[in-house]
């Protein structure tokens, strides 16, 4: 079991890689500027930003930061392939709904063979036999299927959604093997799993966080940019069409923002490859 590299993060580079193909957005313009404005609800969303990052910094940041500083990259980075192993059914049944058919397959023999040779998935031993990890979800599928986006939200504790994306979340509870699993395990027992499953995931989001604090004028900006940017990446498989709309000024410096924080990330990644 090759357990001895660090765990996968949830960075800029990977998830928000979208900013990298794009140009200056504020040379665009379309006939589509009078639309209804993506952030309709701005002044309840950084309401519920603030509080979500309240709690954040007081309870879960420093979680994670003992979490990161004491636990061994060998035992982490088993924790978070299982972790990912048992939410992966919602990435195959995704799949198939959007036609990807060979991709659906691929995904669930990976499932599978995460879950029995690669020990309930704490070994990404699918990996090793070439099949890739995806990223799928419900929001990216009703994407496919012609839904637009509608109005940015920002919901509490879960975070940056969307009314399109915010419907996955039944979708993947319902598709998440720990749902069926808790029928089998004692409520007592059943904490420390769901415990440490929110701290496997702060901590993978530990390099995003820190760069948004150390390049973002605004936060909540940076953070909205960075999702919207992120799920045009995800839903068009990296190949994100150019933007149709006018930005404020604010707007797109927070966007180069995010363009610059992925290339630093990059760069981090890339030295800690080396060493």
């Amino acid at each position: 079991m090759a357990c001895t590299s660090a765990p996968k993060k949830e960075s800029l580079a990977d998830t928000q890689q979208v900013t990298a193909h794009q140009g200056s957005n504020a040379e665009i313009h379309s006939e589509h500027s009078e639309e209804m404005p993506v952030d309709p609800y701005e002044s309840a969303n950084r309401k519920t930003y603030s509080f979500t990052d309240s709690i954040d910094r007081f309870i879960l940041e420093p979680v994670a930061d003992v979490y990161i500083d004491y636990v061994p990259y060998a035992i982490q980075r088993p924790i978070s392939n299982f972790y990912r192993n048992l939410s992966y059914p919602n990435v195959a049944l995704n799949a198939f709904l959007q036609g990807k058919f060979r991709q659906g397959f691929e995904d669930s023999f990976r499932f599978v063979i995460n879950s029995t040779i690669g020990i309930f998935g704490l070994a990404d031993m699918a990996g090793h036999m070439g099949f890739k990890e995806n990223n799928e979800d419900f929001g990216q599928t009703l994407a496919v299927w012609g839904v637009d986006p509608g109005s940015y939200l920002f919901v509490p504790i879960y975070g940056p959604s969307n009314r399109r994306d915010i419907l996955d979340l039944p979708i993947g509870f319902f598709t998440d093997a720990l749902f069926y699993a808790s029928y089998a395990i004692s409520g007592p027992a059943l904490v420390p799993i769901l415990f440490l499953r929110v701290v496997d995931k702060r901590a993978r989001l530990a390099g995003p966080m820190r760069i948004r604090d150390e390049s973002a004028l605004d936060p909540y900006l940076f953070v909205r940019e960075a999702y919207t940017q992120q799920r045009e990446y995800l839903i068009h498989d990296g190949n994100p069409p150019i933007e149709q709309y006018d930005d404020t000024e604010e707007e797109a410096d927070e966007k180069d923002k995010v363009k610059d924080a992925v290339k630093k990330e990059k760069i981090e990644d890339a030295k800690s490859n080396k060493d």
